[in-house]
């Protein structure tokens, strides 16, 4: 596939899929808000279930939101990603009501493996998670987990 409309066309396939077929995206809320090859954006609005003892986000909520974004951007490609390994800082706190946004870019695409960085801010766009990870492509395509649960 080289041409950049049917590239672009196939990350949007793999990113809705990806959306519709996530479980724990939909508990969540997170949508989907763009999607291109090696990159995305996620989004979702803090509830009160998501809050932490203290009444800030919890950290696994933010990291969620980005891993998602990280899920979407590194498999845009149509070949299965997997994570080999991840971190997150939390820079600044987010609150009940906070529209999160996470941004994902490819910094790397190698053949065998990617190195992914995501942003995630609020919607006033102030920084509350810097996210970076590394997959490994396992050379089978997304396409057959998409025929797959299609037939079930």
């Amino acid at each position: 596939m080289s041409n950049p409309d049917e590239k672009q066309s196939e990350a949007g396939r793999i990113g809705r899929w990806m959306e519709q077929n996530d479980r724990l995206a939909q508990l969540l809320g997170m949508r989907l808000e763009s999607v291109a090859p090696g990159s995305c954006s996620v989004s979702m609005v803090v509830t009160a279930d998501m809050l932490n003892a203290v009444g800030l986000t919890h950290g696994g909520v933010t990291y969620s939101l980005a891993d998602f974004a990280f899920a979407i951007a590194s498999n845009s490609h149509g070949t299965v990603a997997v994570a080999l390994t991840a971190q997150m800082s939390y820079p600044a706190a987010s609150r009940c009501g906070d529209r999160l946004i996470a941004k994902a870019r490819e910094n790397n695409r190698g053949s065998k493996t990617g190195l992914y960085s995501i942003e995630v801010k609020t919607g006033e766009g102030r920084l509350v998670g810097l996210f970076s990870g590394t997959v490994f492509r396992r050379g089978d395509p997304i396409g057959e987990w998409m025929d797959r649960a299609g037939r079930q």
